[in-house]
């Protein structure tokens, strides 16, 4: 039966409107700050790449931002509330490793393609047209179905929560999104998300806290404990070990694990929002920011699962638990409606604001990254690609914008379609994988392997997509005997769709490379994609586009010292991966899934405070280390705008001889400008004073 909205569908239309335009002014403040304080000209370059210049405290929290989806916390609570203890684990560990993976492909991108604006690009360089042809429209159906997500599932929490209609959420949540990052570029969306994650992290603390700590009914680890030994006597899970919500061992949770971790890696290799912060990160940061991020998002689900997740469990059979006396259906679970019918349960009215406050920050900052995906995708690979190469930066920058603006649109349009359809968003989380993972191998090996060579990279994508959809339907039909969409939503259908998905190109690439012999590719290609040309928004603007922070063109012996720091790191960056990838799905879980442990009380509390120092961490890594690192930029800043509001100081003289920056000094995102030529600069005095 339909549960009544704890809060008024004011509070819906205000949090939506209202916050999505304080982001949205105040990136329009904070980029207006950068162009004035910091010399920073809105050119294509910046808005797709932000220079290339951005820190590894933000690159962190900007993969941990964008890897926070609405499904991160959502679709993981669910999976706890049905499998227990294991499902948060398996959540967390089978979508970490991804990002760890995706270091090393970062890396080399960085030495391989120092100027790319997309993954694509670099498939265009290396294969040629079919081929570029091919994985534009696997990287775009990333895109659709990662942001489909995101609206889907925000979106229901919102309407469950306020009684806001879905489809005016799914129209809202997008516009203030659209706005900000139509004007702030990939900065904006770096800056962001910064904010975003540190909400977020606060929240799931409180959430935390008062589950385990303060909470009348529950207040402890043990009192969790107590009642999850209850839930498993009035209803076991089939397939847990001694029917326990305590247990590691889950033949459900386990199948889960693969299909999320298949699913997963599409998500991530097939994303140009990944490589889009590849691209602009620093050098020198584009690792550490990466293998912290990924560190640092794995306490996220497992914790957030952990305490909403179990806390359902746990109160369901509680006056305070909305669906009281019954249990949750369903529909309401894969919908994603556990985590907020768990944080009502706890906080009233307050724990309804506050799922609604993370579910905006994980939809927001995430959509903003699709939003630059798919902008830099239409504006480099089709519109500069086949309708006009010779585009000025102006032209582009304008594609850039039309595209920020189209999909958004199109994807609330979308969204409103699979709402109608009955296509929830913990349907479309474990089909992904069958519709994209087909193209993972086939990227990687573009990147990673010369021998590689242009048929096995065309035709492998879709011949796998054909067998995945094939493996899928069939299996449906075999085991529960119709094609709905509860019956292809299932684990065993979803199951084979993901692995044959992922796995048919092993099959593919040696018969390919067996037709058509080994590549010998060289990388030569890659290299020579070259920078977009702003020298028309530079002139414009009145400004030398070499003093524009990313604008300059480095020296052979700069681009030197460059590449050998990045083959250094890409050699750490493979160590790393593999060690904390056998940590995560090997040594860690699999003893604990193998003997059948069953977690007694002081076991459960030891995973809880582990789970919560841990989260801990994570915010002193993405919240508070970004500000640390970042420290000089900000106080230049700041002293910046107070010597001008007091007059003391112009703005101009921020740009000449005088500017404390220094070129060569490692550039952030909020860093000062390389000084101008003198001449200009002096320009720049003269037209001040005839103005004055």
């Amino acid at each position: 039966m339909p549960i009544a909205p704890p809060l008024n569908v004011g509070w819906g239309y205000g949090i939506v409107l209202g916050l999505g335009a304080v982001f949205a002014f105040g990136m329009i403040l904070v980029t207006w700050v950068l162009k004035r304080y910091n010399h920073e000209l809105q050119t294509s370059e910046m808005f797709s790449t932000a220079g290339r210049t951005v820190k590894s405290g933000l690159v962190a929290s900007a993969v941990v931002s964008s890897w926070t989806w609405a499904a991160t916390l959502l679709q993981s609570s669910g999976i706890a509330y049905r499998y227990g203890v294991s499902g948060p684990f398996w959540y967390a560990s089978g979508a970490t490793v991804q990002i760890l993976l995706f270091a090393t492909i970062a890396i080399e991108l960085k030495r391989r393609a120092p100027n790319a604006h997309t993954f694509l690009e670099v498939i265009k360089a290396r294969y040629g047209m079919e081929a570029h042809l091919v994985f534009t429209v696997f990287g775009l159906m990333t895109n659709i179905l990662v942001t489909a997500m995101l609206l889907t599932g925000g979106s229901a929490v919102v309407s469950s929560l306020t009684g806001m209609p879905t489809p005016a959420a799914c129209f809202l949540l997008p516009l203030g999104v659209i706005m900000y990052t139509m004007f702030g570029g990939i900065k904006a969306t770096f800056l962001t998300d910064w904010v975003h994650t540190f909400m977020l992290l606060i929240i799931i603390l409180i959430f935390a806290f008062t589950t385990y700590a303060t909470d009348s009914t529950l207040g402890s680890p043990g009192a969790v404990f107590d009642l999850l030994v209850k839930a498993a006597a009035d209803h076991p899970v089939a397939g847990n070990e001694g029917g326990s919500y305590l247990t590691m061992k889950s033949t459900q949770g386990a199948i889960f694990f693969v299909i999320n971790i298949v699913g997963n890696f599409g998500t991530v290799f097939l994303d140009n929002g990944y490589y889009n912060k590849a691209i602009a990160a620093s050098p020198v940061h584009a690792l550490p920011g990466y293998i912290m991020g990924g560190i640092s998002w794995f306490a996220i689900p497992w914790l957030c699962a952990t305490t909403m997740g179990l806390a359902a469990l746990a109160l369901e059979g509680n006056p305070v638990f909305p669906t009281y006396p019954h249990r949750m259906a369903a529909a309401d679970v894969s919908a994603g409606l556990v985590l907020p019918y768990a944080a009502v349960a706890l906080l009233g009215s307050g724990g309804a604001v506050c799922t609604l406050l993370i579910v905006f920050m994980a939809v927001t900052s995430a959509s903003s990254a699709e939003l630059i995906a798919v902008s830099s995708i239409f504006t480099y690979d089709i519109y500069q690609t086949y309708f006009n190469p010779s585009a000025t930066g102006k032209r582009l920058i304008y594609m850039s914008h039309a595209m920020v603006i189209g999909f958004g649109l199109f994807m609330a349009s979308f969204s409103v379609g699979l709402y109608y359809a009955g296509i929830s968003m913990g349907y479309l989380y474990v089909m992904m994988g069958v519709i994209i993972s087909s193209a993972v191998i086939p990227a990687t090996l573009t990147i990673m392997w010369a021998g590689h060579n242009k048929w096995a990279a065309t035709l492998t994508p879709p011949l796998g997509l054909a067998c995945a959809v094939i493996a899928w339907l069939v299996t449906a039909k075999k085991t529960c005997g119709a094609l709905n969409v509860d019956c292809t939503g299932s684990n065993n259908p979803m199951l084979a769709g993901n692995v044959v998905a992922l796995l048919s190109p092993l099959l593919f690439t040696p018969l390919f490379t067996l037709i058509f012999g080994m590549d010998k590719y060289d990388w030569a290609s890659m290299a020579a994609i070259r920078k977009a040309d702003d020298h028309d928004m530079a002139a414009e603007a009145g400004e030398d586009l070499e003093a524009i922070p990313g604008e300059r063109d480095e020296t052979p012996d700069e681009m030197a010292v460059e590449q050998t720091k990045l083959l250094r790191a890409s050699k750490i960056a493979k160590a790393m991966t593999v060690i904390l990838t056998l940590a995560l799905l090997v040594l860690w879980p699999m003893p604990m899934y193998g003997s059948g442990y069953i977690f007694s009380k002081k076991f459960f509390t030891g995973w809880v405070v582990v789970g919560i120092m841990w989260l801990i961490g994570s915010l002193c890594c993405v919240g508070i280390f970004p500000v640390i690192e970042g420290r000089n930029d900000l106080l230049y800043v700041f002293k910046a705008i107070y010597l001008d509001v007091t007059g003391k100081k112009h703005p101009s003289k921020y740009h000449g001889p005088e500017a404390t920056f220094v070129e060569g000094k490692e550039a952030g995102t909020d860093t000062p400008p390389a000084a101008a030529a003198t001449g200009s600069d002096k320009e720049i005095d003269r037209k001040v004073a005839e103005k004055s």
